[in-house]
């Protein structure tokens, strides 16, 4: 009977006459019925027939018909867990409701979240209840501000170890971090008097009314703010001391792409396309086994073949190095440097060389470019 069941189903998922979902409808709430009385083998067969019958109802949905079903499904724990990876990576007015509460997704699964989509699904993994540590500590490495103030306003949010003391230090540039994080109650007095000095007065009020912080300690840490203001050089921001510097915070995010399965050529587009150009190179030196120092020298030569031996080594396809070539140079001060024939002779190494050939050639031209 199941069996004959399901193909009527498929079929009925596959029409499009009204008449047609609704039978569709009232034969699912009677599959998830019977999916949900026990272990037996009727109830398994039930189950197998629903994730297959809802992946083909989502794969070949309507938007409106996608985000009615994400907001049935956000709460629910018997939806197949493919479906809700599905849903999660749909577009932010689908996917909110299930990032934001689906018990189905899993630390992991949010990581991957982070790791794979929009800004706006960025903001919602990181409003979402209850995110643990592993989650948290991709936010801080990532270090994008909108969401990393939505990650100190989220009070449920299970930081990391030192992970307060790191939204800290960022509210010193991030003027938006300041007034969540005064009042996060994972804020410490230690922590607290640091962040007195770089708030407004009415936030200074509440920092010493919470902990009833020292005048003398509070003197000191303004010094220390005014002195380096005073020797910041002219023109250019105050350099933040961190518990780790920015290239060793993406030298972690690339790490955890890469053991994820997830550093793809497409991320280092990504990178560029938000003028993240360090976090580029990191992700190229990772892809192609070309080390980072070599990558930076061959951005900022005049010669952008190098950066096409870096792309073939990595297993970029040629379609994009152009593309990848003119948003290098427009982070970088028009660097690597060449003419049109000089671009054009670099697009051919494509042909020419395989990836292994690649890393040989680079590391040759890299030697060249050094001695000149």
């Amino acid at each position: 009977m199941i069996g004959a069941q399901s193909d009527a189903l498929l079929s009925l998922a596959k029409s499009r006459q009204p008449a047609d979902r609704e039978r569709l409808l009232m034969n699912i709430v009677s599959l998830c019925e019977l999916a949900g009385v026990g272990a037996s083998d009727e109830a398994a067969r039930a189950k197998a027939i629903i994730d297959e019958l809802f992946m083909t109802l989502v794969l070949d949905a309507e938007r409106t018909v996608r985000r009615r079903l994400a907001e049935r499904l956000a709460e629910v724990t018997w939806a197949p867990k493919a479906l809700i990876h599905v849903l999660a990576l749909d577009d932010i007015e689908i996917a909110r409701p299930v990032i934001a509460r689906s018990p189905l997704l899993e630390d992991d699964d949010l990581v991957r979240l982070l790791l794979e989509t929009t800004l706006e699904h960025q903001i919602e993994v990181a409003r979402r209840p209850e995110i643990g540590p592993k989650v948290c500590d991709t936010i801080l490495d990532m270090g994008d501000p909108a969401v990393l103030v939505t990650l100190a306003a989220n009070l449920t949010a299970r930081l990391p170890e030192g992970g307060m003391a790191r939204m800290v230090d960022g509210a010193r540039t991030m003027p938006a971090l300041r007034a969540p994080l005064v009042r996060h109650p994972a804020l410490t007095a230690a922590l607290g008097t640091a962040l007195y000095a770089w708030v407004g007065d009415v936030l200074q009020g509440a920092l010493v009314d919470r902990f009833h912080l020292d005048p003398e300690a509070l003197g000191l840490a303004m010094g220390e703010a005014v002195r380096e203001a005073k020797t910041a050089p002219f023109g250019r921001p105050i350099q933040i001391e961190r518990s780790e510097d920015h290239e060793a915070m993406e030298q972690r995010l690339v790490e955890k792409l890469d053991a994820a399965g997830q550093l793809k050529p497409g991320y280092l587009m990504r990178a560029l396309r938000e003028h993240k150009l360090s976090l580029f190179e990191a992700g190229l030196a990772r892809l192609s086994g070309l080390p980072l120092e070599d990558l930076q020298a061959a951005v900022t030569c005049d010669r952008p073949d190098v950066l096409a031996m870096a792309c073939v080594a990595a297993h970029i396809d040629r379609s994009v190095f152009r593309t990848i070539l003119a948003r290098v140079r427009e982070l970088n001060g028009g660097k690597p440097g060449g003419d049109p024939e000089a671009d054009t002779r670099a697009s051919a190494l494509f042909h020419e060389l395989t990836p292994k050939d690649a890393v040989i050639a680079f590391s040759r031209m890299v030697q060249v470019v050094a001695a000149a």
